[in-house]
């Protein structure tokens, strides 16, 4: 895959078109990436893990204010980290749409979507927060986007996975402790987003 190039929902599901390029004779395969186990994870014998996908949709959102991120509540494995806006689709909705529903109740902004930059999908077996054993499958689609008008941010979904939002300056978004995953994200897309 060279990059993706839209996703929409139509009757089977969603649909993600990429673009594609013929592997030549001397590339590498492409990257596997093993299924994961949580190492303090005890299974009892007679314990078979429930299968469980989760689609969800986040955004890099740019505004003349910054970078909005959200800060991960103690609902999540990893409180006080910082992260890209976005979350779990809700059923019937387009990838996009659920983004921008989840940027409005995490932060209270109206954001208008540019396009869409990567597809990750990570797999592993664990505990889900009410304890049941899940073969777990998160797919992540990720957009940038851009907010032409900025409010202080105010957390909508109170009580839910994030406790806070910001805008944070652009030369001073490394100052936070962000998750891998969105740090990665913005050292390479946030200075290639514009604001028009």
């Amino acid at each position: 895959m060279t990059h993706p190039l839209s996703t929409h929902l139509d009757d089977q599901g969603i649909v993600l078109t990429t673009q594609v390029r013929p592997r030549a004779n001397n590339s590498r395969p492409p990257r596997v990436k093993s299924r994961g186990l949580d190492p303090s994870l005890t299974i009892a014998q007679d314990e078979k893990p429930v299968p469980h996908q989760r689609v969800a949709a986040y955004a890099i959102v740019r505004s003349q204010r910054g970078v909005l991120g959200t800060q991960c509540s103690d609902r999540t494995a990893i409180p006080g980290l910082w992260q890209l806006p976005g979350g779990g689709l809700e059923q019937g909705e387009t990838p996009s749409e659920g983004v921008m529903r989840e940027i409005m109740e995490e932060s209270s902004q109206r954001v208008r979507i540019s396009r869409l930059i990567d597809v990750q999908s990570d797999h592993w077996i664990g505990r889900s927060p009410s304890g049941v054993l899940e073969d777990f499958q998160a797919l992540r689609i990720i957009y940038t986007a851009v907010c032409a008008d900025p409010t202080d941010p105010l957390v909508l979904d109170v009580g839910g996975t994030t406790m806070a939002a910001s805008w944070v300056p652009v030369p001073r978004w490394r100052s936070l402790p962000w998750t891998s995953g969105a740090r990665s994200l913005l050292d390479r897309h946030l200075n290639h987003i514009r604001l028009r």
